[in-house]
């Protein structure tokens, strides 16, 4: 069994292959370059561009199974990707998000959207699918981590939001049983955490993994959308001129109003991680020892 993993070194998609290497399987790793990739020796690294879908089919040759992590902001290429796998693959695993509501005439965001269409796409497809639907990953706390690095406060909105953010290894450890056994397709899997933490508890829990107290400090929205824009790579001069209707300001902006929904509307717990590992998710404490020195 050959398995294609697109997002290769990314947050979920380093420890897809990892996990995957653990099961035995053959590892393929889609880069934009082969010779620079991160991967762990054993993994097979080709080239290819997932938005020239013509560029995929030394990738997909000898292939049974993908696991797809969509890159842009946009379904746009995402057809012609999908009928590229098709033809060369029996089965793919796609990361989509919690975030996608079933039955919908518009999701609430442009990922969302984005999402929602893939989905569609494969769904229609030949391809014997499984969509992943994970909450926010744990590892998004790493967007304060500028600010405990530099002092005791985290300025933030939406102190009281709470979350059942997931360990990136759940998610891929989930992946590898939907890529490797039977019994997957035509599934839809919503991946949390083991519990719903407000903001402020995860920062109290980032604290202890570094050894010292985090102080939460309620910021305006307005304030925390040009930290995740900054965050993005988006400088702060480009920010200020970007209209409200771009892409970038608008997932900003759709990120924060989940956050305030979730004040009064916490992100659901569910135990699929368990259910289909037969292991319990990895708690957030878990993560933040983990990771301690990237806060620190």
């Amino acid at each position: 069994m050959v398995i294609l993993v697109s997002g290769a070194t990314g947050n979920v998609g380093q420890h897809v292959v990892s996990t995957l290497l653990g099961r035995g399987a053959d590892v393929r790793a889609l880069t934009h370059n082969s010779d620079g990739a991160d991967l762990p020796i054993g993994v097979d690294t080709v080239r290819g561009d997932l938005s020239r879908p013509d560029s995929l089919k030394e990738a997909l040759s000898g292939v049974t199974a993908v696991f797809l992590v969509w890159p842009f902001l946009t379904a746009k290429a995402a057809s012609a990707v999908i009928e590229t796998v098709e033809r060369s693959s029996t089965r793919i695993v796609y990361l989509s998000s919690m975030s996608v509501r079933d039955g919908a005439d518009r999701q609430t965001d442009p990922i969302s959207s984005s999402h929602a269409e893939i989905e569609r796409l494969i769904s229609r497809s030949r391809l014997q699918w499984t969509f992943l639907r994970p909450s926010g990953f744990a590892t998004n706390t790493l967007v304060w981590a500028q600010q405990t690095r530099a002092g005791s406060t985290v300025q933030w909105p939406y102190g009281d939001a709470r979350r059942s953010l997931i360990d990136e290894r759940d998610i891929a450890a989930v992946a590898t049983c939907a890529l490797i056994d039977e019994g997957h397709s035509a599934s839809t899997y919503v991946l949390t955490g083991p519990q719903a933490l407000t903001q402020i508890e995860q920062l109290e829990l980032i604290g202890q993994a570094i050894g010292r107290p985090l102080h939460y400090e309620e910021i305006p929205p307005a304030a925390a959308r040009q930290a995740l824009l900054t965050a993005w790579g988006i400088p702060r001069i480009v920010a200020r001129l970007l209209p409200a209707k771009t892409v970038p300001r608008r997932i900003a902006d759709g990120v924060l109003a989940a956050q305030a929904e979730m004040v009064s509307k916490p992100e659901a717990v569910t135990d699929t991680v368990e259910q289909i590992t037969g292991t319990a998710a990895r708690t957030f404490a878990d993560w933040a020892n983990r990771h301690a020195q990237d806060f620190r």
